[in-house]
């Protein structure tokens, strides 16, 4: 592949050797765990240096009730989350778009504090909360620990996960197109339904489709929560199916590249549908003017609605957080919730670094500042390679550094255990730090990539051109003239980047060297542990900080980066 990649105005000078080096980090870092993925799922042998039995596992694939029950659950499980999500997210996306919900920015901002939330954290949370003598039982007389540990269950916490995804979606389809075009058909003698019905929902659905397909793309690439509610409901999927075949012994490499081959293909089918949704026809609903949209006076149904919103927001916000934040500050969970079991010593076990707990956030936090590090250079050069640069098979180039997005995590992280847990590796970096930064910034390269190509895409040329004239040459160009015009949507990706990387759990349990910890592990290690409480603690601590980060990545997107969307 990287024979393909030819330069043509970039001859082997300085600038072009980093262009060439540029790609073949791209091709290591994001093309070889691929790679090694599929080669062993070809190749049972591949791992011991054999290339006999070519496909000789997928027949078997095709007829192994456990791994078809694997796939069965993972489907069922996603598209119950899509439906659920569906009629959660939709109305209250159309509501928020078409009427007037008192408060409605507010909500907005409360619905986006989901995704602070790690999916992990908020099935343990919910646990605490419903388990028999849980929050809920202590409060309320209620205990749902059967429907929680249930097909039901996980549905139920994984549409709270997931559902700001349709309703963003849906609120913002609408408001640009329910505005000027519903107010036509109004004008031309449709009611307020038939003007929904005819304009506003035809028009929006291919917003709703693509973020319902994005729905289920994550749901079936999650680990936290199947693997934490699932393993006590008895109900296993493809990602903790792949999982176990690591963990357990005796390991099963090949089975395990088989099923990460088979979640490849069902996470890039549904991104593809996405794409196609979102590229086959032209919608066009924004020319633009300014438009003022004219939302419905809710009148006496102002109540139910906020109803439905508080409701909406107590089950996927206020629970989860007050949970984490009762479990970090009682002192024992059998004390309950009484003024006499508050404490601080779970934080106390932090600060004095009970069972590593320091070395486990400084470990997260060294390991994120360097993913964000890599990423950003890497994903500054991409970006020009992509946008600017004129090599033959740049196309290729452009889809490695965006294949993450359709690569689960869990298979990221078997992809890169196969290709660097070999002894003809001049430097050893398997079961080594390393592993998880490689893992991040595979994971994580392309929010750089699409932030620095959308930075470049709308810069004019003539500032490089000008500065040629002037003598400079491409390391000056880049530093003095694209760098400075980058630099603000660049920091941005790579504060996300950070962000993420931070509390990243299924990579970092899968390569994370034996005794390294990260903020993640330890969390599910202390509750492993029956800690509980310092777990929580080190969640709130995780919670809150990349809340602040991505608080302050807002104001300042807002004040410096006109020019991403």
């Amino acid at each position: 592949m990287l024979a393909h990649l030819t330069l043509r105005r970039l001859p082997i000078t300085g600038a072009g050797l980093i262009m060439l080096l540029t790609a073949a980090a791209l091709l290591l870092l994001v093309g070889l765990p691929l790679l090694y993925v599929i080669l062993q799922a070809i190749f049972p042998g591949w791992s011991r240096g054999e290339l006999s039995g070519a496909f000789g596992l997928f027949m078997p694939l095709i007829t192994d009730p456990v791994i078809l029950g694997l796939l069965g659950n993972t489907l069922r499980l996603g598209i119950a989350v899509v439906l659920v999500s569906a009629l959660l997210a939709i109305p209250l996306g159309a509501l928020r778009a078409l009427t007037r919900v008192p408060g409605g920015s507010a909500w907005d901002l409360i619905f986006l504090i989901p995704f602070m939330i790690p999916p992990y954290i908020a099935a343990l949370s919910w646990m605490l909360t419903l388990q028999p003598r849980g929050y809920a039982e202590q409060l309320s007389g209620i205990s749902a620990s059967a429907f929680l540990f249930s097909f039901s269950g996980i549905v139920f916490v994984m549409v709270l996960n997931v559902f700001p995804v349709v309703y963003f979606a849906v609120s913002r389809t609408m408001m640009s197109v329910g505005g000027r075009y519903a107010a036509a058909a109004r004008v031309s003698g449709a009611g307020g339904w038939r003007a929904f019905w005819r304009i506003t929902l035809p028009l929006s659905t291919p917003g709703i489709a693509a973020s319902l397909l994005l729905v289920f793309a994550l749901t079936i690439e999650e680990f936290g929560t199947p693997a934490t509610l699932g393993a006590q409901a008895g109900y296993k999927v493809l990602v903790t199916g792949i999982h176990e075949r690591f963990s357990d012994w005796p390991i099963d490499i090949p089975g395990a590249a088989v099923l990460s081959l088979l979640l490849v293909m069902l996470a890039m089918a549904a991104f593809y549908l996405q794409h196609w949704l979102v590229t086959r026809r032209s919608f066009v609903s924004q020319t633009g003017k300014p438009a003022t949209v004219e939302r419905i006076e809710l009148g006496h149904w102002r109540w139910p609605v906020l109803g439905l919103f508080s409701c909406v927001a107590l089950a996927a916000v206020a629970v989860p957080i007050l949970a984490v934040l009762a479990t970090a500050f009682t002192g024992t969970l059998s004390g309950g919730l009484s003024w006499d079991n508050i404490s601080l010593r779970h934080f106390e076990a932090l600060l004095t670094n009970r069972n590593g707990a320091l070395q486990a956030l400084s470990t997260s936090m060294g390991l994120a500042i360097l993913a964000a590090l890599l990423t950003g250079v890497l994903g500054a050069l991409v970006g020009y390679l992509v946008v600017r640069a004129s090599i033959r098979g740049k196309g290729v180039l452009d889809l490695l550094s965006l294949v993450p997005n359709t690569m689960p995590g869990i298979v990221v992280a078997v992809g890169l255990i196969l290709a660097w847990n070999q002894s003809w590796w001049p430097i050893q970096i398997y079961n080594t730090g390393a592993m998880l930064l490689l893992a991040y910034a595979c994971l994580l390269l392309p929010y750089p990539v699409r932030y620095a190509s959308a930075a470049f895409r709308q810069m004019g040329e003539s500032l490089e051109e000008a500065a040629r004239v002037c003598g400079a040459g491409f390391f000056t160009t880049f530093r003095r003239i694209l760098l400075p015009s980058l630099a603000p949507s660049l920091l941005v990706s790579m504060l996300l980047v950070f962000a993420i990387a931070s509390r990243e759990l299924v990579a970092s349990l899968m390569v994370a060297p034996a005794g390294m910890r990260t903020v993640s592990t330890f969390v599910f290690g202390q509750f492993e542990q029956g800690s509980p409480g310092v777990g929580m603690a080190m969640s709130a601590v995780a919670i809150f900080t990349t809340t602040a980060l991505l608080v302050a990545l807002t104001v300042f997107s807002r004040k410096r980066l006109p020019i991403v969307g």
